[in-house]
């Protein structure tokens, strides 16, 4: 590895305890480590009031910048319980950081979204499927449904719109 790879910052996420997230954030910046949160408004409601609160994105999980060797005093930011990666931190591709940030930046309204893909076992959350199991395919922009009889090795594919599916 050359002088310049060991010296590189690259981005890990962090799971955080329940609701330290911000926190985790604050403590990160204080000393001096590039924290990144994405946010969302929420309307949050009391029995006297309402108010716009900012909540994390992704509920558990705050993003850091370090390079090699950085992980020691992330690790002991109260709040933080690891850095997320099978065997060792794991990095995160710059472009996703950026398309995060991106979004972040937009006047775009956002929100969170179950993690789907290709391939991946789903139920149908809603609609006139609701209940029924399937595999998430796309084909030319739409997204579809393949419900299958693993005995007989046989299917039948149907459209569906993405957001009424949940991972199994």
């Amino acid at each position: 590895m050359s002088k310049s790879e060991t010296n590189r910052f690259h981005w890990y996420a962090l799971r955080t305890k329940s609701r330290h997230e911000k926190f985790v954030r604050d403590q990160l910046h204080k000393q001096g480590i590039e924290p990144l949160l994405p946010t969302v408004k929420r309307l949050s409601q009391w029995k006297d009031r309402k108010k716009e609160i900012e909540v994390p994105l992704f509920s558990g999980y705050c993003f850091v910048r370090f390079g090699n060797g950085g992980t020691l005093p992330v690790q002991k930011v109260v709040g933080v319980l690891e850095v997320v990666g099978s065997k060792r931190p794991e990095p995160i591709p710059e472009e996703e950081i950026e398309s995060l940030k991106t979004l972040m930046a937009s006047v775009l309204p956002y929100d969170p979204h179950p993690y789907l893909h290709e391939g991946m076992k789903v139920e149908v959350a809603r609609g006139p499927l609701q209940g029924v199991h399937g595999i998430l395919l796309r084909k030319e922009k739409r997204h579809r449904l393949v419900i299958g009889v693993r005995v007989i090795q046989q299917a039948a594919v149907v459209e569906i719109d993405v957001n009424d599916v949940v991972p199994v």
